[in-house]
């Protein structure tokens, strides 16, 4: 059974950071691309950030560039999303997301998906 848990949000002030992180299991995950997604309140799901199996690759949405960063670490089955300067626009709950392909990442159609983290940055 595939197992993707999140863990690392919380509450924040705007100019903070927070380190998010995915713990994955029950799958090969040093040839699964990963992905973070988040959805705020009334909004829709969007791509934050996703990283190839290598983790030679990586992608960062418009909105996240130069604040966030995604890294991973295949001998933990781990994936990291470092968020800095946090905004109040990023307050959404944020979601691990897995699928061979780091394209299907990107398009919203993983394989697999966490059950997702709060992140809520105050003003």
């Amino acid at each position: 059974q595939v197992q993707l848990v999140e863990s690392g949000g919380g509450s924040v002030q705007a100019g903070g950071s927070l380190r998010l992180s995915c713990a994955a299991s029950g799958l090969p995950f040093s040839i699964y691309a990963m992905g973070w997604f988040r959805q705020a309140p009334g909004k829709e799901r969007e791509f934050v950030s996703a990283i190839s199996w290598s983790g030679s690759t990586s992608y960062l949405a418009d909105s996240v560039k130069g604040r966030f960063s995604i890294s991973r670490d295949n001998a933990e089955n781990r994936v990291y999303l470092q968020m800095n300067s946090l905004k109040p626009e990023d307050t959404a709950v944020y979601y691990c997301a897995a699928h061979r392909s780091v394209a299907e990442v990107r398009s919203h159609r993983s394989e697999y998906w966490g059950q997702g983290t709060q992140v809520t940055v105050s003003s």
